[in-house]
């Protein structure tokens, strides 16, 4: 059982849904989104999601690509990545930590040194939106094997055809995609996400999780009523950006800044099982 899997089975005897956050790893500097990471288990998220910056994000909004940039400016490597989640793990043994993102950085390092390096690091699992489920031999069956869970997306024009492909070796949870297009764009329709929800619920017992297009406290409580997890990023990557000084550097009140929207965040979650009773 992995720290995703453990997580997941406490919320259920909880009767609660998750709320899981999205930070890009090295913004606005490796330091600060160390601190901010460490601070979003106290705000209540219950998983994270951990971005690693990549220069060509073809799945991200304008937000989470600038985040993306400012990471790189700021040094951020993949394996300084890695090294990040190790630092975190020092303090926090149980929060599950999920790196997101594309294919090219870990291929470039190397599949294999790299699943063995996030293992040691304390990673649990990947989100990778550029792999097909054709290209499952690649790195997610490695992943697998491994013992990290391998999380893949589901969207609207996922239909029921193609789902069973996407499921076939996906694990920890699925992650359901709320709109078509990119991060940011639109907002989720709790009643076209509690549709497709129960629609994937039929093909698997795996927790889903919803993202893209929650960017409120009462958005993620909508969703969280229909879905076993709200998955929110842009909005914790803006309020980051609007921390920031004329020159995009971190000031005193930008790990605040993220850890306040969070809590909030957080207790729009946990309203969900006050409003479900």
């Amino acid at each position: 059982m992995t720290r995703i899997d453990a997580r997941f089975a406490q919320l259920r005897r909880e009767n609660r849904s998750a709320f899981v956050s999205f930070v890009m790893a090295g913004d606005p500097d490796p330091k600060t989104s160390l601190q901010i990471i460490k601070a979003l288990p106290k705000a209540g998220a219950d998983l994270i999601e951990i971005g690693m910056p990549f220069t060509d994000p073809m799945a991200d909004g304008p937000s989470i690509q600038a985040a993306g940039l400012r990471a790189l400016k700021a040094g951020m490597t993949l394996k300084k990545t890695l090294a990040l989640v190790g630092e975190f793990r020092k303090d926090d043994d149980a929060t599950p930590l999920v790196l997101m993102g594309y294919y090219n950085p870990i291929y470039i390092y190397g599949v294999e040194k790299f699943l063995s390096d996030a293992k040691t690091a304390g990673v649990d699992g990947l989100i990778i939106v550029d792999l097909p489920a054709e290209e499952d031999e690649e790195l997610c069956l490695p992943a697998l094997k491994a013992g990290l869970n391998f999380i893949r997306l589901a969207t609207p024009t996922t239909d029921d055809k193609r789902l069973p492909a996407v499921l076939a070796n996906t694990s920890g949870f699925v992650y359901y995609v709320s709109i078509t297009g990119i991060t940011g764009a639109a907002a989720a329709d709790s009643k076209i996400v509690a549709e497709a929800v129960a629609r994937i619920k039929r093909h698997t017992d795996l927790p889903v999780c919803v993202g893209f297009g929650i960017k409120t406290p009462e958005a993620a409580q909508a969703i969280a009523e229909r879905a076993n997890g709200a998955v929110v990023g842009t909005a914790l990557v803006d309020a980051l950006r609007a921390s920031l000084d004329v020159d995009g550097q971190a000031t005193a009140g930008t790990v605040n800044a993220v850890a306040e929207l969070a809590a909030s965040l957080a207790q729009g979650v946990r309203g969900a099982r006050q409003a479900a009773e």
